[in-house]
């Protein structure tokens, strides 16, 4: 499921694309943001696919040589544990799957040297090599496999980076998470799953769907007040001269102070100096961090801090 972590980031990316456009549509950013998420499942379900083209290019290797004028005996004697993998088996006729991709239309016929380059790539794999001379035959090491093929392979592919880039541009920052998802779907799997075994939803529950939109909109309708905050507690500095990222990324923080009450200070004030890392120099980071901390104390001290709930963790 989408994380609230890829929500606070997507909103950012939303936000920082409404403010330099011309175009100030509330509603408009609104449906980029859920677009913008509905892509990041997409991939979900694209690198799940993904996993099955690359063992349907292994049989289709072994089917070749099968077929040779003249087969060796490893040839008409291959070692199939791959194809045969248990989780692969139930991935492709997992009906939730097969369901999502048919209606996305998510493929990846166009890209064969891609599907290949990977099985050369997996092969060469000292874990591929262990697990092809296991004679145990197991669920567990099953799933342990496609878990390693995910996290060391597919994940750390430049040509599949540079392909996923080339079909959306929504996907450059998406690959890890999408990974970590299915790292976590795969752990629900077991032996006895059929093909009704349930993938991630997109959201957890609807409350973080609100969440997102909340965000969007609450750090929009806001923005003059945020933007005084803003300035009030960087009076040393002209604003103008923050980058405007850094700009965007303490509004949001403060937005969620103002104005999600079961949201802990502490969590959002963590959050975003972990997005800072990314979309920030550590300079910024280091700013970004005072600005926050001095905001907060002054919000708290005028009693503008309202929690309830969860929201009041780690506030005493």
């Amino acid at each position: 499921m989408i994380s609230r972590r890829i929500i606070r980031t997507k909103v950012l990316q939303v936000l920082y694309a409404y403010y330099t456009s011309t175009d100030k549509s509330l509603n408009i950013a609104e449906k980029e943001l859920f677009f913008c998420i509905r892509k990041s499942y997409d991939l979900y379900h694209y690198l799940l696919a993904l996993a099955i083209d690359i063992a349907d290019y292994a049989e289709q290797r072994i089917e070749i040589k099968r077929n040779k004028h003249q087969p060796t005996h490893e040839d008409l004697h291959p070692n199939t544990k791959f194809i045969s993998n248990q989780v692969i088996q139930q991935l492709r006729e997992n009906r939730q799957l097969n369901a999502y991709l048919n209606q996305q239309k998510l493929s990846w016929a166009n890209h064969p040297e891609l599907i290949k380059e990977l099985y050369l790539f997996l092969i060469e794999s000292d874990f591929y090599k262990e697990y092809m001379a296991d004679k145990n035959n197991s669920f567990l090491d099953d799933r342990r496999f496609i878990d390693k093929m995910f996290n060391n392979i597919i994940l750390l592919a430049e040509d599949l980076h540079e392909v996923l880039e080339e079909l959306s541009i929504y996907w450059n920052d998406d690959i890890e998470f999408s990974v970590s998802m299915i790292s976590k779907t795969l752990k629900k799997f077991h032996p006895h799953s059929d093909s009704d075994q349930k993938l991630m939803p997109m959201f957890k529950d609807q409350d973080d769907r609100d969440f997102a939109k909340d965000l969007l909109r609450k750090a929009i309708i806001n923005h003059d007040e945020l933007l005084e905050l803003i300035k009030e507690h960087s009076r040393n500095w002209d604003l103008d001269r923050i980058a405007f990222m850094d700009i965007l990324i303490m509004q949001l923080a403060i937005t969620e102070f103002l104005y999600f009450q079961s949201i802990p200070t502490k969590v959002s004030l963590n959050e975003y100096i972990e997005l800072s890392k990314y979309y920030s120099t550590e300079k910024s980071r280091n700013f970004i961090n005072g600005i926050l901390d001095k905001t907060l104390k002054d919000l708290k001290k005028s009693g503008k801090i309202s929690k309830s709930g969860r929201g009041l963790i780690g506030e005493a």
